[in-house]
């Protein structure tokens, strides 16, 4: 693979903070960044999991889906900001926290991302699979050579450097949004009132709250791009300096409000077309909305979109997830008091992500959702109640202090910190 280009902490050091000013280009791409990190093939699963629950549940989560997204990740990237002049998430939570806490909190912020790449990697693979299978009636390569092939693409991808990364990750986007969008307008003349058939009876209180308790965790990891915030925070530093928090607000204020418009039109769109013991038996076939959808309607075009649009949801959530994971893994080398040059560092993490990814992705292995599982409750710690903790106890972030969306952020931490550990042990 070719020499990676600098990272952003390498190229801090080589540009001057601009100031403001309007609106620019690469405001623009990692806005979409964002948007591609966070919107995956999950994203295709979303009108089921979080339809089941009824209309009401539903419409709550809708509504809180904005400010659970914008100011937890405005949280997060604020944390990163606090930090020296290049440093991201591994050195700012030592640089705040201690030695001790920041190589702990570095090996479990790596273990909750690293293990949703895997799945990516087997998803990916699957995918591929199976559209030549199916939809191309080709028989596909062996596992082994097709999940190398593909893991190789991305990677290559992610040595041409973090911006050319983000910028493949943008483009990606574009396709995703349209097909999100045309296959929300194909169902409008479907609707039937779908789960409109629960807006009429009202849970008791306690049964309510139960459901919507259940149900948030659904809405706060479908929006999370916790991944590639460190990323995106160091870059905005380099470019605006003092004014970095302002511009990246403006960022993720967009970026949030793409992903919450087009995905809850989706949703809707779904849900309105079918109905609750629909949504039920997609659940029980283990089928994403769009198989689904494809057979309710006997629509051939839905069935060969449905893993194209897949393929481009988790290739571009891959990308993302790995500027986090490998900025996890190279934190961890860091700690065991090694020092290799940053191009020979870049290397060996590239070589490693590339091997155990292709071996996970040949392999497939059911343990793998379990271990994804455990990272929920260290994702719920690190975006939610982490940087609401550095601002009580972290001079530079105390100006944040006395707002009021920091106690939601709190208590929503909470609460999906709850109840992904009451999801684990029942």
């Amino acid at each position: 693979m070719n020499e990676q280009a600098p990272s952003v902490e390498q190229r801090f050091a080589e540009s001057t903070p601009a100031a403001l000013g309007t609106w620019a280009r690469h405001d623009t791409t990692w806005m979409l960044g964002l948007f591609g990190t966070a919107i995956g093939a999950g994203t295709l699963f979303l009108p089921i999991n979080a339809g089941l629950g009824g209309f009401w549940p539903l419409l709550i989560l809708a509504v809180l889906a904005f400010p659970m997204t914008y100011f937890a990740h405005r949280g997060l990237t604020r944390f990163v900001l606090s930090g020296r002049d290049g440093s991201d998430i591994t050195e700012v939570v030592k640089e705040h926290f201690g030695i001790t806490a920041g190589a702990s909190i570095t090996v479990l912020y790596f273990f909750a991302i690293f293990p949703i790449l895997l799945i990516y990697s087997v998803a990916l693979t699957n995918t591929v699979s199976s559209f030549m299978e199916h939809q191309l009636h080709l028989q596909p390569p062996p596992r082994a050579i097709l999940s190398f092939v593909l893991i190789l693409g991305l990677l290559a991808i992610v040595r041409c450097g973090e911006q050319a990364t983000v910028k493949v990750m943008s483009l990606l986007v574009y396709p995703f949004i349209v097909a999100l969008a045309l296959l929300g307008l194909y169902l409008v003349p479907h609707w039937t009132g779908g789960i409109l058939d629960s807006a009429t009876e009202v849970p008791p209180a306690s049964a309510f709250l139960h459901t919507l308790w259940l149900a948030i965790p659904v809405m706060v990891f479908s929006f999370n791009h916790s991944p590639i915030i460190s990323a995106f925070a160091v870059d905005q530093k380099r470019r605006y300096g003092e004014h970095a928090d302002e511009r990246s607000g403006q960022i993720l204020r967009r970026a949030h409000l793409l992903m919450v418009v087009m995905v809850l039109f989706f949703v809707f769109s779904c849900v309105l077309t079918l109905s609750s013991a629909q949504l039920a038996e997609a659940k029980a076939q283990n089928l994403s909305i769009l198989s689904y959808l494809a057979n309710h309607f006997s629509n051939p075009t839905i069935a060969f979109a449905a893993p194209l649009i897949a393929f481009v949801a988790i290739a571009k959530s891959f990308l993302g997830h790995y500027i986090g994971a490998s900025e996890g893994l190279k934190g961890i080398i860091a700690k065991t008091g090694a020092r290799p040059g940053a191009k020979a560092l870049d290397r060996v993490v590239a070589a490693l992500m590339l091997v155990v990814c292709w071996i996970v992705a040949t392999l497939n292995p059911s343990i793998l959702g379990m271990i994804e599982s455990l990272g929920g409750p260290i994702l719920a710690v690190l975006l939610f109640l982490m940087p609401m903790y550095a601002i009580r106890r972290v001079p530079s972030m105390r100006k944040y202090s006395g707002a009021a969306s920091n106690v939601f952020v709190v208590v929503v931490g909470l609460v999906a910190l709850t109840s992904v550990v009451y999801g684990l042990v029942s």
